[in-house]
């Protein structure tokens, strides 16, 4: 599990091997990553972007901007939290995915807050058959 605090809210990342969705001899390693986001501060946020940096185990890096996370825009009083679930395909056995997301209060003020720095790795039973 991974973990970040900006602001009085925490973001959480634990990331997982999708082996069922992910195919070796082509090169496709697929994982997925479940994060909650928990407004501990004293004021009302809205999530309101996203971005991520993805960099691959050779290095090649790819960043990804939208609108909200899987197509919404949470709404955080104090207290509350929101939890998603995505995915992230790469070409190798390995990555690291960090990033940031827009948040915006009822006033209209906007900030970003700490995505977490986490690995993708192949889990140790299948790194000695790839």
């Amino acid at each position: 599990m991974y973990k970040a605090i900006t602001r009085d809210i925490e973001v959480t990342v634990e990331p997982f091997y999708l082996e069922e969705q992910s195919n070796p001899e082509e090169n496709r390693y697929v994982w997925g990553y479940r994060i909650t986001i928990a407004n501990e501060s004293e004021i009302t946020v809205q999530l309101r972007a996203r971005y991520w940096k993805i960099t691959d185990g050779n290095g090649h890096m790819e960043e990804v901007r939208g609108p909200g996370v899987i197509g919404e825009q949470p709404i955080l009083n104090p207290g509350d939290s929101f939890q998603y679930s995505s995915g992230c395909p790469l070409t190798t056995t390995s990555g690291v995915m960090v990033g940031r997301y827009t948040m915006q209060t009822d006033s209209g003020v906007r900030f970003d807050i700490e995505i977490p720095a986490f690995s993708l790795d192949l889990p140790d039973q299948l790194r000695t058959l790839n």
